[in-house]
């Protein structure tokens, strides 16, 4: 596709959109986020050479949140192999995010790493490798994004710590199962920073361009076996949108990743990455106008992995 046939379909997906921008609400929960305008929008695309098209906010960093697990699993795995599914598994939950239901059954093992339960024992295998599971993720993102400047929020990340009761409560239920290796309040205060990166549409279609190039780094190097990076398309079709992704996969038909901060990143193997940004999100934690943007997007292109 070439660049103008980019920005008319960009174009188009926002006229199909604006409608129901500003619709959902911000995630309360996370005082930080809540005050958020969203009647924002902002939506990138990144070909696999790097090429960058935008509309809107795009170039407006936001908070990550969720949409960090991508890259902490991807550094997981380029450094530890398959090992981490030996913690952590690869179905759907069904449940919200952030449920202890499941942990009680299935003996401390999370049903997949993209629940905040996942997430932790993710960050939990990251910390012992690296030593510092944030500032890999950090490092890692300014390079694929090519933004030196890009960190996290230290406002957003107290404001989770300071309401995150329950992800305490799921990282020491695990750790009662011997499924967390470090101290319990490390791997907190590296998830939560991790989750307060702040970043833009344009940041985060670059920097998850590897998966769309089947593990191939913006510099060129190998970050990952192509059977790794199909690892990771393949749970974020199944587990990226919480217990919406059946709702995502059917609307969406594209690998993806949602956050509560309102943003969505979605592969396309072989084609390019895109990230939408609009901060309304419904009650799964999902962007409304975020997954509108997307289900135009490949309605449009009539590109999707089915």
């Amino acid at each position: 596709m070439e660049s103008s046939d980019y920005e008319a379909v960009l174009d188009d997906v926002e006229k199909l959109v604006r409608p129901v921008v500003g619709s959902g609400e911000t995630a309360s929960y996370i005082p930080a986020l809540a005050a958020v305008d969203t009647s924002r929008f902002g939506m990138a695309v990144a070909d696999t050479e790097g090429r960058v098209h935008g509309i809107g906010d795009w170039q407006e960093p936001f908070s990550v949140q969720s949409i960090s697990k991508i890259y902490t699993l991807a550094l997981v795995l380029a450094q530890d192999g398959e090992e981490i599914w030996r913690r952590v598994g690869r179905e759907p939950s069904g449940n919200p995010f952030n449920s202890l239901v499941q942990l009680e059954y299935e003996d401390g093992i999370p049903r997949n790493p993209f629940i905040n339960a996942g997430s932790l024992v993710v960050t939990d295998r990251l910390l012992t490798l690296t030593g510092d599971a944030y500032g890999s993720l950090r490092d890692f993102l300014r390079a694929e994004s090519g933004d030196d400047r890009l960190g996290h929020s230290p406002v957003v990340a107290a404001s989770e710590a300071e309401h995150g009761d329950r992800n305490a409560a799921l990282a020491h239920f695990m750790a009662s199962y011997g499924n967390l290796d470090n101290p319990v309040q490390e791997v907190l205060d590296h998830y939560f920073a991790q989750c307060a990166m702040e970043m833009s549409c344009r940041d985060l279609a670059l920097a998850t361009g590897f998966l769309a190039r089947h593990g191939v780094r913006a510099d060129g190097s190998r970050l990952l076996p192509v059977r790794a990076a199909k690892q990771i398309n393949a749970v974020m079709l199944t587990c990226g949108a919480y217990d919406a992704a059946g709702e995502f996969a059917y609307r969406v038909g594209l690998p993806g990743k949602s956050g509560v901060g309102g943003g969505i990143v979605a592969v396309v193997p072989g084609k390019c990455t895109v990230c939408v940004w609009s901060p309304g999100i419904d009650r799964q934690g999902n962007s409304v106008a975020g997954v509108a943007a997307l289900d135009a997007f490949t309605t449009l292109t009539g590109w999707s992995v089915f």
